[in-house]
């Protein structure tokens, strides 16, 4: 009876820490093999090898590190075996063992690993590969995120998704992509879209578009961390030290977006004691920073993360800027236009001009596409409908919004709110 109740416990945590753990992995392998596609599988033959033996031997007090030494090894060995690794055999072949650590010896230093996550950020951001190429991989090798994840972050097809990361690796390896971060004008020329996946990765750990959990931190640390990184590597760039700072900020909430038992909390009924200040005063420098180094108007991160500043300089919710809100969203539609932009100018809108402004900018984005199957177009909708008293309209917009999302936990938010609403709970203010 024992082994068959061990077993589903050692299942869990495999899936667990695989999940935490496959980019640093990943990344430490392909340091090695100069192939993420190769690199991926690796990393897969290393989870294999946990099923095996876990369930048999326990889980080890350090199975990240299991994990990576576990790869490494499979990589070294692959190295050898293979006569088409030969040329790279002879180029690294010298130091390959004093690189490769025992197996539950702890991760290589913190600093290379975040070296090692950043050359497979710029790798699969690579210009020869098309933008939704470069984002599907990253997320994919990064975030963690499954294909069926992806597709429903971006309401796309899932054969869709799984077609552009085949290829994507496919062409990495086809073109000999080297795995560094770039120089110079290559460096550049690839930020944006570094930029971008980042800001996407913290996204899924901030807010999961599926899956049990409302948070995952780890993706928020990661993204957190290489954003750090690379604004140590270019400080002149002012885009990279607004995104530094947008997610500083976002990341001084997380304490407090979350019940005890993971529920999520909506930002006017946080408790503001638990963000933390420390991270809020980084988040600041960091701003500051992206505003003495630009040249010109700001950056649509810097935007951002000026939005997110006023809610962070505010010690009480009915203390918020919502006009200086507004504008800013106003300033960053001219920027980077876009439906979800709009919907959340919307909330500002509502907050300094009233609900029934609100729901006229709302309404106006009901037909758009890319908010088809957005739950929280109905979810926003349900909020102001409900604050103009109209509660039973309301209810069935929360109930919209419910069978929208992938979130269990936020599904239960939205199913709790429509009860409210149908118990004649006052409307919010």
């Amino acid at each position: 009876m024992w082994a068959v109740e061990a077993q589903p416990t050692a299942a869990h945590a495999i899936e667990t820490v695989f999940r935490l753990e496959s980019p640093r992995v990943i990344a430490g392998v392909a340091r090695i093999v100069r192939d993420v596609g190769i690199a991926e599988e690796l990393a897969q033959d290393a989870l294999v090898a946990a099923l095996e033996r876990w369930p048999r031997d326990g889980v080890p007090d350090n199975p990240g590190a299991w994990l990576m030494a576990t790869a490494r090894h499979r990589a070294v060995d692959l190295i050898r075996r293979r006569e088409t690794y030969a040329r790279k055999l002879a180029e690294i072949g010298r130091d390959l063992e004093t690189t490769v650590p025992p197996p539950y010896d702890d991760p290589a230093d913190p600093d290379d690993i975040d070296d090692d996550l950043l050359r497979l950020v710029f790798t699969t951001c690579h210009p020869v590969l098309s933008p939704e190429a470069r984002t599907a991989l990253t997320l994919r090798l990064l975030g963690g995120l499954t294909t069926a994840e992806i597709a429903r972050a971006y309401l796309v097809p899932e054969p869709t998704v799984a077609q552009r990361i085949v290829r994507a690796k496919r062409t990495l390896a086809t073109k000999n992509v080297a795995f560094e971060v770039p120089y110079g004008p290559d460096r550049e020329a690839r930020l944006g879209s570094v930029l971008d996946v980042i800001y996407l990765i913290f996204n899924e750990g901030y807010a999961a578009t599926a899956g049990d959990d409302w948070l995952r931190p780890g993706l928020c640390e990661d993204a957190l961390r290489l954003a750090r990184v690379l604004s140590a590597l270019m400080p002149k760039e002012p885009e990279v030290h607004g995104l530094t700072a947008l997610l500083e900020f976002q990341a001084s909430r997380a304490a407090a977006r979350t019940g005890p038992d993971g529920t999520p909390v909506l930002l006017k009924d946080q408790n503001r004691r638990r963000w933390n200040r420390m991270l809020i005063a980084r988040g600041i420098r960091a701003l500051d920073c992206a505003g003495a180094t630009a040249s010109g108007p700001p950056g649509p991160y810097a935007l951002q993360a000026a939005i997110a500043a006023c809610h962070a300089r505010a010690y009480r919710y009915e203390d918020t800027d919502w006009h200086a809100i507004a504008t800013l969203y106003g300033l960053l539609a001219v920027r980077a236009p876009s439906p979800v932009v709009e919907l959340n100018r919307a909330v500002a809108v509502s907050m300094a001009d009233g609900p029934a402004a609100g729901l006229k900018l709302v309404d106006a984005l009901a037909a758009a596409p890319a908010l088809r199957g957005y739950h929280l177009l109905p979810s926003v909708r349900g909020d102001l409908l409900s604050r103009l008293g109209r509660t039973a309209e309301a209810r069935e917009e929360f109930l919209r919004a419910a069978a929208l999302t992938h979130n269990e936990k936020e599904r239960q938010l939205l199913l709790r709110r429509a009860g409210e609403r149908a118990s004649g709970q006052p409307a919010q203010p």
